[in-house]
Order: structure tokens, then sequence, then C-alpha cells
């Protein structure tokens, strides 16, 4: 028989195209059942025991939650569980562990706070086990010198937020020794409390060999006004773009050259673009918004004879990375574009996607909209919401899955009551209510 690798490609592939002797199908039947029959035991391993754990377990309430949970009752909230064990710095119980660290290898998503919740049994299981082995690469808390990588960058996260000219000064001591994948990540951290005096380490990596670390050294001057890759792409939109009275005329470059690029300018476009629509649009991204003397709501009314899009989409682009919350008003006004959202704040957010929910109709964009506002929903977002799902189900019932579980999972537990007309959504948020005492 096959090996399963090749099981599986002959069945990939159609045995039309790789011709296989006797019955696929039922021989990888047999093959699956032998896999999980498991193996002959060979001689006891030897190695040390699991260190002592130093953490206290959840309670035994929030461990019951947790086994329905995993059981099937309401398995989307399993994130927000183990999210909330460990900011309070509990682990979860040891006869846990196997199921977790399974569901973990299939879902990068809830493997954030499994470092923590695992705790000693968890990280001596993935030492032996090389599908659980992604757990070592999770945070424990460990200092920047000692730490694997997941440690380093949680290290550097929390020292950015509390100093981040001590945070740029320990990076840039270690930078080059840094591997490309993890000079990449760890300037992801620098857009917290991003500032002129990061610009000399930031420029300088516009000349890194690794072209994700330029592009994000490039993100984060670009969110800068006064650095001077600000200053080079104003400079470039002003020879390509001009603000009439009523109307915009927009020359795009002729090429990318070297400057431009090494500025973070891709000069590929995806397909489907041209060459020159996509290199305005970029430059316009990484422009500063502080160059249109117009009010962005005066801009986006005015005609746009050619390269309309490209410029639209260059706006939208540099609201979102700049975080600028008028012009992020005004594009989301042009088109509702959910990334736009993160550039308000949280009420702010709530109170747009509110109004529109009350005059759009379900949809996908309405969700993507809704996705994109950040947890908890306060009262208002949640009524409109609430009141949405009671119109669609009179009308179109079979329509309701993915706005109904969004919100059960999105509007503050605390608002229960609110939904008690939405008993599919109430039991939700009575379920994480009572999730949170429990973890509290």
């Amino acid at each position: 028989m096959m090996p399963w690798e090749e099981l599986v490609s002959a069945a990939l592939v159609g045995t039309d195209r790789r011709p296989y002797t006797g019955d696929l199908l039922a021989d990888a039947a047999v093959e699956v059942v032998r896999q999980r029959a498991g193996r002959r035991p060979g001689p006891p391993a030897q190695g040390p025991a699991a260190a002592e754990e130093s953490q206290e377990k959840v309670g035994l309430a929030a461990a019951d939650r947790l086994a329905a949970i995993l059981a099937g009752e309401h398995p989307r909230l399993l994130p927000e569980w183990l999210e909330l064990a460990a900011a309070g710095g509990r682990r979860v119980p040891p006869h846990r562990l196997p199921e977790l660290l399974d569901k973990g290898q299939r879902d990068r998503s809830i493997r954030e706070h499994l470092g923590v919740l695992a705790g000693q049994r968890g990280r001596w299981l993935a030492e032996r086990n090389p599908a659980w082995a992604y757990l070592l690469e999770e945070p424990t808390g460990e200092a920047w010198e000692l730490g694997g990588r997941a440690d380093r960058r949680a290290h550097l996260k929390e020292l950015r937020a509390a100093d981040p000219d001590e945070a740029r000064r320990l990076l840039e001591s270690t930078w080059e020794q840094e591997t490309p994948d993890d000079r990449a990540a760890f300037l992801e951290l620098f857009d917290t409390r991003l500032s002129l005096a990061d610009e000399p380490f930031l420029e300088a990596a516009l000349d890194d060999r690794r072209r994700e670390v330029r592009q994000q050294a490039a993100n984060l001057l670009a969110k800068l006004p006064g650095s001077a890759l600000a200053v080079r792409m104003a400079e470039r939109v002003r020879q390509c773009v001009t603000v009439g009275r009523s109307e915009i005329v927009v020359i795009p470059p002729l090429e990318c050259d070297r400057a431009m690029e090494r500025d973070g300018v891709r000069a590929k476009p995806p397909a489907g673009t041209g060459e020159r629509a996509w290199w305005m649009q970029q430059l316009i991204a990484r422009a500063p918004l502080s160059i249109w003397t117009h009010p962005p709501e005066e801009l986006v009314a005015k005609r746009i004879s050619d390269w309309e899009t490209e410029v639209r989409l260059g706006w939208v682009r540099a609201a979102i990375l700049q975080r600028d919350p008028a012009w992020a008003r005004a594009m989301f006004a042009w088109d509702p574009i959910a990334d736009l959202l993160v550039a308000l704040p949280p009420l702010e957010q709530q109170a747009l996607a509110a109004a529109f929910a009350e005059r759009h109709d379900l949809d996908n964009q309405l969700i993507m909209v809704l996705g994109g506002v950040a947890p908890p929903w306060q009262a208002g977002l949640a009524v409109a919401v609430l009141n949405k799902i009671v119109k669609t189900a009179t009308l179109q019932p079979w329509n309701l899955g993915e706005l109904s579980r969004i919100a059960a999972e999105r509007i503050d537990p605390a608002l229960h009551e609110l939904a008690a007309g939405v008993p599919e959504v109430a039991g939700v948020l009575r379920f994480r209510a009572k999730m949170r005492e429990e973890l509290s």
C-alpha cells in the first residue's frame, strides 16, 4: 500500500493522470484506521518530568465552561475564553491540553494565548510531539536575551509601549543579528508611539535586503508627516496632480525609478491593474494628507476626469495608514470600506456602523462593516443590529446566520436584556456574561 502522502496526492490529481492499482478510497480508509490505531509501544522515553507549575488553574466553573465549548456549545467563543483566561494569568486543566493543542495546530487564531495557558505541562508535551511544536514559539514571559521569537516580540511590544526610545535602542543593538523574518516582525511594533525620533532608524531600514522589511519601514515613515519620505512622496504627488476649482487633473508617473522603489513603491502591479495606475495609487497613499489644501469632503466631490479610481483608492489607503479621522469619515461616506473604521475612535465607529445598518439591507457589505467595528458594542449599535435581525427575520429568515452570530459575539454581554426579542442572540450573550464572571 502507498504511504498516506502518496495516497492523498493520487486523490488530488486523479487516477486518470496518476494510475492507481486497487481501490484508492478503500485503501485510504484502511490507512486512516491504521494511523488512528497507533503503534506498538516502544521502550519508555527517558528524560526529565515537566517542571512544577507556578500558575493557578482556572476555577471549576470556568473549566466546565471550557469543556462545554470544546464539546460544541458555542465553539466560536473559544478565542474569547482563552483571551480572558490568559489575561488572568491562569492555566487550563492538564487533561484539556491535548484537545486544545490539537485545535491550535489547525487554527492559528487561538495560538496567541496558549503559551501562557498551557503552562509547563503544555510546553513539556510540545517538546515531545512535533504536531504541537508551534507552542514553543508562543510567548511565555521570558526576557529579550533568553526567550524565543514570540517571547522577544512580546518583550519588545511591552517595552515599546512603556519607553519607545529604549525599545528602539534595544532593537538597534541586535538588528544585524536578527533574521529577516524577525526584523519585519519587530518593525511592526513600532506603530506604537511612533515619532520622528524613530526616523533615522526607519530610513536606514529602507535599504534592507528583505522587501517586507523595506515595506514596513516605508509604511511607518508615511505615518510621520514630517519625515523625509513623506516630503519626497508629497513632491511626487504635486508633480502628478493638479487640483482645480471643480476638477482634479492627474498625470501618473511614466516610470517607477529606484528612488520610488526604495520608498516602498512596488513596481509590479497586481493582476488587472496597469503600471501607471498602480504607481499613482501608491504615491497618493504614502503622501501626507496635509498636502491637500481643500477639506476632504470637497475633494471627494470634485470630478476626476482620468484615473479617478486610483486617486480615490489612494486616499482610502492614506486615511487608513495615517489614521486620519476626517479623511476616514469622508472616504467612508464615499464607499463604506470596513478598514476605514480603524482610523476612528470606538464610539464613532459604532455610531457610523449603526447608521449604516439602519439604512442598508443585509448583505456581505453590511457584515464586513460590522466586522470592522471593535467590540464590545454598546447600546446604540446593539439596538440597530438587533432591529435589523428582527426586521430581516420576517422577510429573509434564511439569511440571518452570520448577522446573528456576529451580534452575539460582539455586543457587550452585560446588555443581554436588550436582546430579549432575539432569543438566539440573548442566549449567547448570557453565556458570555457568565463566562466573564467565572474568569474575572
